[in-house]
């Protein structure tokens, strides 16, 4: 029997902390997409990181599921020092064997809603420079290069800024 994945739910909900190394796991390869010649060594461990992250009070982690499998995550909190309006994305991950089908768009979907229901007004990311399919998908839900933190030199990350449409 064939599966239509297409035709498959997609449930987003908010991830478990026993889940951070199938999320860290996703996270890996994700990453190891847009950075020439793969992953850099990683001096710290990402399963732990995730947990942290899933684990913090001030944050929130979501993951998409189909048919059981988490198959994209997305991680954000008011940054350190930031007023309580703004957020910052910190992780968003497509398991790129689920790219093109929509996934990072509820994804994305799902974080505005849970963004506007909290009273925030803005959201911040940095994208890494060599992440054009990242970068082409944030500009196609509405996020501009961040006029408060233009690009360094030699940095190797953008940053963007979100606002709801018409404000």
């Amino acid at each position: 029997m064939i599966s239509d994945r297409a035709n498959s739910a997609l449930v987003i909900r908010p991830a478990e902390p026993a889940e951070a190394g199938t999320i860290a796991a996703l996270h890996e390869r994700a990453r190891s997409t847009y950075y020439p010649g793969g992953l850099p060594p990683a001096d710290f461990d990402w399963t732990d990181s995730w947990r942290a992250s899933i684990e913090r009070p001030d944050g929130q982690v979501l993951c998409g599921t189909r048919d059981g499998r988490i198959v994209a995550v997305a991680s954000f909190r008011t940054p350190e020092g930031a007023p309580p309006e703004k957020v910052k994305l910190f992780q968003f991950h497509v398991d790129p064997d689920h790219w093109r089908a929509g996934l990072g768009t509820a994804l994305h979907a799902a974080c505005v809603e849970r963004w506007l229901a909290d009273g925030r007004r803005v959201a911040v990311l940095d994208v890494h420079v060599d992440n054009q399919r990242a970068q082409s998908f944030y500009a196609r839900h509405g996020w501009v290069p961040d006029p408060e933190n233009p690009p360094a030199e030699g940095d190797h990350h953008l940053f963007l800024r979100w606002t709801p449409p018409g404000e």
